[in-house]
């Protein structure tokens, strides 16, 4: 390998995160605005995690009980990564695209769809990275976190963050209008309550398991709920095999899909 290649390689590693850098000048004033995306589950995990729990009281899993709130706290956790990342890579990418033409004169500079794609990803995942550790924390408060292994939950989320990116950006890039996002926040509310957030998938009908075996979020819970319980199994490599393919082909898809929108 000569040293041009070498040169030109580590430029064009740099070049999302010249994005990344962007984005935080632009949103360093605007980081309460942000945070208030970490209530929503906060909210979940208080109202239906502890005051439901108060009723439902103790839950087996595996051979294990575990107090209810201790069992949904690790969904509420990947609840608040997949928001972060579903925000970042649809709401905000669909403005700079559609309507601000920010990546219009981005294209003018060395920067092409791939490093568009990767450094609003990489920006959109340390949001999720953000709001897990301040998830994990509330929860350390409270007295769930139930075992040591709950550090794991952090490369959980942010893998579980960047399948949800791939996703955002592939999709953002196909809606014409903000109306297209009702159809978002509707999957994503759904896959939120039939995801195995607050009752394993078992309780489900045969037919539904096998369609919450294609959502993202449930495989994002079952490996965050299994490091931070400390119940591991084999499955857990399936869990992140298959977030790992959707990451890959999202931002795949999601950069031939701008380069055709920047480009034509």
């Amino acid at each position: 390998m000569t040293v041009l290649t070498v040169q030109w390689l580590r430029l064009r590693s740099l070049r999302p995160g010249r994005l990344v850098e962007r984005n935080f000048f632009v949103h360093r004033r605007a980081w309460l605005l942000m945070a208030t995306g970490l209530l929503e589950p906060l909210f979940y995990l208080l109202g239906l995690g502890i005051g439901v729990g108060t009723l439902v009281g103790d839950i087996e899993v595996a051979g294990r009980t575990f107090d209810y709130a201790t069992y949904v706290a690790p969904a509420m956790l990947a609840n608040a990564a997949m928001i972060a990342a579903i925000s970042e890579s649809t709401f905000n990418v669909f403005g700079k695209l559609k309507f601000a033409k920010l990546y219009d004169g981005i294209t003018a500079t060395p920067m092409r769809p791939m490093d568009i794609a990767l450094g609003e990803g990489a920006w959109a995942v340390l949001r999720g990275v953000v709001y897990v550790i301040a998830f994990i924390v509330v929860m350390a408060a409270f007295g769930m976190v139930d075992s040591a292994w709950a550090v794991l939950a952090l490369p959980a989320a942010v893998l579980l963050s960047c399948s949800f990116v791939g996703i955002g950006l592939t999709l953002t890039t196909f809606f014409k209008n903000w109306t297209d996002f009702d159809w978002v926040m509707a999957i994503v509310f759904v896959m939120f309550f039939f995801s195995g957030t607050f009752a394993p998938i078992e309780t489900y009908p045969t037919l539904l398991q096998w369609l919450v075996y294609l959502s993202p979020l449930y495989h994002g819970i079952e490996l965050t709920r299994g490091v931070m319980l400390g119940m591991f199994d084999w499955m857990m490599i399936a869990n992140v095999a298959y977030l790992l393919a959707i990451t890959v082909a999202g931002i795949a898809v999601a950069s031939r899909r701008m380069g055709r929108l920047l480009y034509k």
